[in-house]
Order: structure tokens, then C-alpha cells, then sequence
């Protein structure tokens, strides 16, 4: 990745030096055909959160790769492992593979949860777009969530058929078309994209489609605050894709 990408790698280990585990870095780097003078080593110790949180940050990390179990247990959803605990807090985008190998780069099912309302959004879905192109990606589905208290509330409490259809088709029609209007918006080139509007909780349905649709990488923005114990217990959005990752899950940073 960071080939393709034109990046600097840096190998981050949270815990004590030893002879053992620098051999362990130099026989990994060796096997990968990695140049260790071209790779920058980060040995520290302290806690494995707050350490790396901040190491990425003095050294500008762009983009943090993590290797993440694909459903946790209970009492691992509630503590928070590392990997999640992580993507919860960073102030950079976190790559979380569930099954990382050398065939990682090799993603051909991309989908990026494209919420058309948020201004987060476009930044992803330029950032998704980028990552797709470097990787030999040829296609990419753009999926955006809706769900509409108001509008199920109003189909309910309508007496027609006729109506509720109408109404159902009307604002799917109007969602597609914000979601049309927004790629509009970005540098495609030559990707072929699929535009799709799904009904359903947020996080949920997103999760569900991707699992359905068995893709490699989803795509989504990051938490627009530090989620605490509550937001696992009344489960957030992106808590619902956390608890149980259908793919490798890539979380865009954004300043706004």
C-alpha cells in the first residue's frame, strides 16, 4: 500500500525492545522483499491506545493500518479492543484488516457508505476514489443509507396502496438524485460507478449490504466525536459496523 501510495512506511510496536522481536521485524521485512533502510521502526512503551495515538500524530501519519478480529465478543465490544479503540479516537484515517496478506491490495468489491447529507461525505468519497485508482480497483459502489422515521410514519397512516407507493417512489427518485448530484461533484476518471440507495438504520444496513454483496473494502466516514460506553450501549452508527465487520473496513479522517 505504501508503494502504490508514494509513501513513507513506518513499522509502529507498542512494548519492550528485545534482540528477539527485532529479529522478528528484520525476518518480516525480509520475506516481504522490504528495504530496511527504507522503512522507518518506532519501538515504544506506555499504553497501546493513547502511545500509538500519539506517535501517529508526531510523526503526521496520514493513514494508520491495523489488523482487526472480524466480530468481537461480548465483553471485547464493551472493553474495546486496540484495533477499535483506535478507529474510535484517531485524528488520522485508520485501515482495519480483518484478514491482512499480501493480497490485501488486490480488492476488486469496494463500497463507500456515500450519507449525501453529511459534509464529511465528499471528502471520503474523493479519498475512496484515490485509494481505488492506486490499488487497480475498476469499480466501486457508491451506497447511500436513508432512513426516514417521518416517512414510514406518513406511509402508515396513509388508507391507499396507490399513495404509499407513490410516495416511496418519490423519495427514493429524490435520494438518488442528491446521491447522483453529490458523485457529480467528484474526480471519478475512468472507475465504473454504481450508484445505490438502501433503506434502513444507518450502520445496520450498510453492514448488511456489504456483507451481502461479500466486498473487500467498505469505506466510511469517521466518528464525528470520541464515542463513549453509551454510544455502545444505544448502539451508534458506526458501532454496528465495528461489532461485527463484514470486509476490511477503511475510516476517512476529516478535519470538518
Amino acid at each position: 500500500i505504501a508503494d502504490v501510495c508514494s509513501s513513507k512506511l513506518i513499522l509502529i510496536h507498542v512494548g519492550a525492545k528485545t534482540i528477539e522481536k527485532e529479529k522478528v521485524f528484520s525476518d518480516i521485512l525480509f520475506r516481504n522483499n522490504i528495504e530496511e533502510k527504507k522503512v522507518k521502526v518506532i519501538w515504544a512503551e506506555g499504553d497501546e491506545v493513547n502511545t500509538m495515538l500519539q506517535l501517529c500524530k508526531q510523526n503526521i501519519v496520514d493513514l494508520l493500518i491495523l489488523g482487526a478480529l472480524q466480530k468481537e465478543n461480548i465483553l471485547k465490544f464493551y472493553l474495546g479492543s486496540i484495533a477499535r479503540t483506535i478507529s474510535r479516537k484517531a485524528k488520522c484515517s485508520v485501515l482495519l484488516l480483518t484478514n491482512p496478506s499480501k493480497e490485501t491490495s488486490a480488492a476488486k468489491k469496494v463500497i463507500v457508505n456515500a450519507g449525501v447529507d453529511h459534509p464529511k461525505t465528499i471528502h471520503s468519497i474523493n479519498t475512496a476514489l484515490y485509494f481505488a485508482k492506486k490499488m487497480g480497483v475498476k469499480e466501486i459502489s457508491l451506497v447511500h443509507e436513508v432512513h426516514s422515521p417521518t416517512l414510514s410514519m406518513a406511509m402508515a397512516e396513509s388508507s391507499s396502496a396507490p399513495e404509499v407507493t407513490k410516495m416511496k417512489k418519490e423519495f427514493t427518485e429524490e435520494e438518488s438524485n442528491k446521491l447522483h448530484s453529490l458523485i457529480a461533484k467528484c474526480d471519478t476518471g475512468d472507475l465504473k460507478i454504481n450508484e445505490k440507495v438502501i433503506k434502513g438504520k444507518p450502520g445496520f444496513a450498510i453492514r448488511q449490504y456489504a456483507e451481502t454483496k461479500k466486498a473487500d473494502l467498505l469505506v466510511i466516514n469517521s466518528p464525528d466525536t470520541n464515542l463513549t460506553l453509551l454510544d455502545r450501549i444505544f448502539t451508534h452508527d458506526i458501532e454496528f459496523i465495528l461489532a461485527d465487520m463484514p470486509c476490511n473496513l477503511l475510516i476517512v479522517h476529516s478535519r470538518i
